[in-house]
């Protein structure tokens, strides 16, 4: 491929279960793009917290994130209902959010091409990323896709459940006072409601190409 190994960084937002991980995972692959959910550190943290139940948390986490190995993420199961609780509780609080956003600014330092995905990445994380997406679609269609997602670990889960905990998770994403979810004004809108993952990753790869293009030339 013609601009594989280029620089470029991408930013990729929108609420629970949109399919932001799926696109900016697919997008990564194609471009040979560093990845990294933020998502998935807002989880790692809850899981630490819940474990090991520091008294004194940013103290605790700065320590744990100035040594964490990304990859060891990828192992640790993560998904459950408790820790998606608990993420939404310390996503509000200031200076949690200070120690992830380092992890995530010093990451995009070091790789010149990545792809980073989570709620606040074109706002406060990569706000000069050369392209933005915003992912969205129906909070029916979302609640499907996390269903599913969970009850492969959690046969008992029902769709009802998972719903409500969705409508909770991006009410409290959208109405936070530390870096809440908003569309960047030069966001490219991705409905996933309305594309196949072929479909998806065929529009953004267009506009990929295009801004390769407009950096590197033909």
């Amino acid at each position: 491929m013609k601009y594989k190994n280029k620089s470029i960084q991408i930013s990729c937002d929108g609420g629970a279960a949109t399919g932001k991980s799926t696109g900016a995972k697919m997008i990564s692959k194609k471009y040979n793009l560093k990845f990294l959910s933020s998502g998935l550190l807002y989880r790692y943290a809850s899981f630490l917290i819940l474990k090991e139940k520091p008294k004194n948390i940013p103290k605790f986490l700065k320590i744990k994130f100035r040594m964490l190995n990304y990859k060891k993420l990828q192992r640790i199961k993560l998904h459950t209902p408790e820790i998606s609780e608990y993420s939404a509780f310390i996503a509000k609080q200031k200076k949690v959010r200070i120690i992830l956003k380092k992890f995530q600014t010093d990451f995009a330092k070091k790789n010149k091409s990545c792809c980073i995905e989570g709620r606040d990445i074109s706002t406060k994380i990569l706000p000069h990323s050369d392209i933005k997406f915003f992912f969205k679609c129906s909070l029916s269609i979302a609640a499907m896709r996390r269903f599913k997602e969970l009850k492969k670990t959690n046969p008992k889960i029902k769709l009802k459940e998972v719903k409500k905990a969705l409508r909770i998770r991006n009410i409290s994403d959208t109405k936070r006072k530390n870096s809440p979810l908003l569309k960047h004004r030069d966001s490219v809108e991705i409905d996933t409601g309305k594309l196949d993952k072929r479909t998806m990753l065929h529009k953004m790869s267009k506009l990929v190409e295009r801004e390769l293009k407009k950096k590197y030339g033909n």
